[in-house]
Parts: C-alpha cells; sequence; structure tokens
C-alpha cells in the first residue's frame, strides 16, 4: 500500500495501522461527490473521470463490479496496478497490461502527489480521477460504488438501483457488521500481531458468518429478494477467502466451500454476466503471498486449493427463477 508523509515516501506504512497488536485501518482522505447536476464541483460526464485500481484488492474489486454492472467503460477510463506490491507502494509496468494510462507513472504515490504535492496518508485504491480539475474526487470504496450507482445514469441504458431508498436503512444496517467482521475482519485477523487480537477477530468473523449463513438460508440476498450494494459489497471478500484468507490470513475455521448458503449465492452472483471477467484469482494470490512479506517471508504462491464459481448453484431451485 505504501504511505506519504508531506509528500514523501514513510517506511513501515503497515506499522501506522496496528495498535496493541490490533490492525485499525485508517479512514480515507478524499471525499468528494460527482453529481448529475452543478450540485457540486464534479459533474459527470461521459470521458472526465478515471479510475485506479488492485485486481487483488477487494475493496478496488468493488467498484470494478460497478464500473461493469453499470456499462461504465466507455464513460470512465481504468487503470490497474501490478500484482505484486512493495516498499514503494502500489506500481505500474513500463507496458503490458498493469500501465498507467492517464498519466503514465511508475507508482501510485505519484498520482497522490498530483493531486496534493503535500499529501500525508495511505496510498489506497481506488482512486477516482478527474481528469478535467486534474485531483483525486474519491478514494474511499463505499462512496465511489453509490457514485457509479447513480451519477452516469444519463450516459448508460442500465437503470438498475443497488441502493435503493426504500432499503437503504436495511442496507446500512448489514453492511456496517459485515465490513467490521467480514471485509475488515480478515485483515484484522491477517495483520495481528498479538494472539488476543487475532482471536477476537478471528471469533467475531465466523460469528458473523454464521449469521449470513442463516439469512440466506431463507432468503435470497442480504436484505431480501432484490441485489444491492450489500451483496457486492460481500462478494468481494466471499470471492477471495477459499484461496487466500482462510490460509495466507488464518482465516482457518471453515472455508465459505462449507457453508451450504454463502456457497450457493457466492456462485450465484459469479455467474451473473460479468462478474467472471473482473475476477483474477492468479493475480490475486501472487499480490498476497508475495507482497506481504511480513506474513509470508519465502513468497511461495501456494499451487491450490481448487476453485470452481462455475459449478451449478441451487438459488434458482430454491427461491425461483429471477425474471
Amino acid at each position: 500500500m505504501g504511505m506519504l508523509i508531506n509528500g514523501k515516501l514513510a517506511d513501515n506504512w503497515l506499522d501506522q495501522e496496528i495498535d496493541d497488536g490490533e490492525f485499525k485501518r485508517m479512514e480515507s482522505t478524499f471525499r468528494h461527490w460527482i453529481s448529475r447536476d452543478d450540485s457540486s464541483d464534479f459533474k459527470a460526464e461521459a470521458d472526465r473521470y478515471h479510475l485506479y485500481v488492485s485486481s487483488a484488492c477487494p475493496w478496488a474489486h468493488r467498484t470494478v463490479i460497478f464500473r461493469k454492472l453499470k456499462k461504465l467503460e466507455n464513460i470512465i477510463g481504468l487503470s490497474v496496478v501490478e500484482p505484486e506490491m512493495f516498499n514503494d507502494g502500489w506500481s505500474f509496468a513500463s507496458e503490458g497490461d498493469y500501465v498507467d494510462h492517464l498519466h503514465g507513472y511508475r507508482f501510485m504515490h505519484e498520482v497522490y502527489t498530483r493531486a496534493d504535492k503535500n499529501f500525508t496518508g495511505q496510498i489506497t485504491v481506488p482512486v477516482l480521477w478527474d481528469k478535467k480539475q486534474n485531483t483525486i474526487v474519491n478514494n474511499e470504496s463505499s462512496e465511489i460504488i453509490r457514485i457509479l450507482n447513480s451519477a452516469f445514469n444519463d450516459f448508460t441504458d442500465v437503470t438498475s438501483d443497488y441502493y435503493p431508498p426504500h432499503l437503504q436503512a436495511d442496507i446500512d444496517a448489514i453492511n456496517q457488521g459485515i465490513y467490521n467482521h467480514i471485509n475488515n475482519g480478515v485483515y484484522r485477523c491477517g495483520f495481528a500481531t498479538s494472539q488476543t487480537a487475532y482471536e477476537e477477530a478471528f471469533d467475531a468473523l465466523f460469528k458473523e458468518l454464521d449469521r449470513l449463513e442463516n439469512i440466506l438460508s431463507t432468503q435470497r440476498y442480504l436484505v431480501g429478494d432484490q441485489i444491492t450494494e450489500a451483496d457486492w459489497r460481500l462478494f468481494t471478500t466471499l470471492i477471495r477467502f477459499d484461496g487466500v484468507y482462510a490460509g495466507h490470513f488464518k482465516c482457518n475455521l471453515k472455508r465459505i466451500a462449507d457453508y451450504e448458503n454463502l456457497s450457493h449465492y457466492l456462485r450465484e452472483l459469479y455467474q451473473i454476466p460479468g462478474i467472471d471477467e473482473t475476477v483474477d484469482m492468479d493475480y490475486i494470490k501472487r499480490h498476497y503471498y508475495v507482497s506481504h512479506t511480513n506474513i509470508n517471508p519465502t513468497q511461495i504462491i501456494p499451487k491450490g486449493p481448487a476453485l470452481n464459481f462455475n459449478t451449478p448453484h441451487n438459488r434458482d431451485e430454491k427461491f425461483g427463477v429471477l425474471k
């Protein structure tokens, strides 16, 4: 990830997020919004904005999914960093798939200092960049997906609303537990430096997974019979769980494959047209096992487990075929 202090790279970025053995994620910094009208400094326009992501990062993955679901590929540009991440943070290649298509930079920290030469904070992805004002609009994934959900509706024929007004309270409520105990919970397990902090995060993680397993036994999606942002926020952690988090982050009480409802639910979401294109498991595993040398100093990438998210799911049989 990397960290800047007054525009200069700092060493040991992870140390900044460890408190008494517990991993505590820092808040995002850029929190502007894009509007369909002139109500904000950033108006929705075609080819004005650019998205920086990592295919390994579950937070960035959310934004790629929403760009895909809303068919915004020709409206918002995309640059993907290299899978490995070392002392200088996220990096770009000089050619190939992982180049900075917008600025031609070598490192993600250069994008941050272009927006603010004295920036202090974590060098995170995703980043939503404004080409007109030459700055970062937003680097908080939960807000970027809501921007993509509605701000660009004038430029797409996809009217799906993943944060509908009548479900917002329910979505917000379930998001909170999922974020605290699952999305961030796996990191609290993996980056813990004390046994107590690890076990507390571990227990909370599987308690929440058990709760969601029960919810999904009686309804198709997290807040009923409609896919919402809550499902996609959970999906990006579930899709990485058995391949990375169970082993690398020591989240090994159960695999997602061991949960009847969560595993079928995960496969249903994966099999929605276009979603499989957003998942690169080889890239994901390479990032975690090579980049986290504090956890995996040998940098050996495991060959397993065997994963197949295209096997049939039972959600149609259990809840009826979606129209």
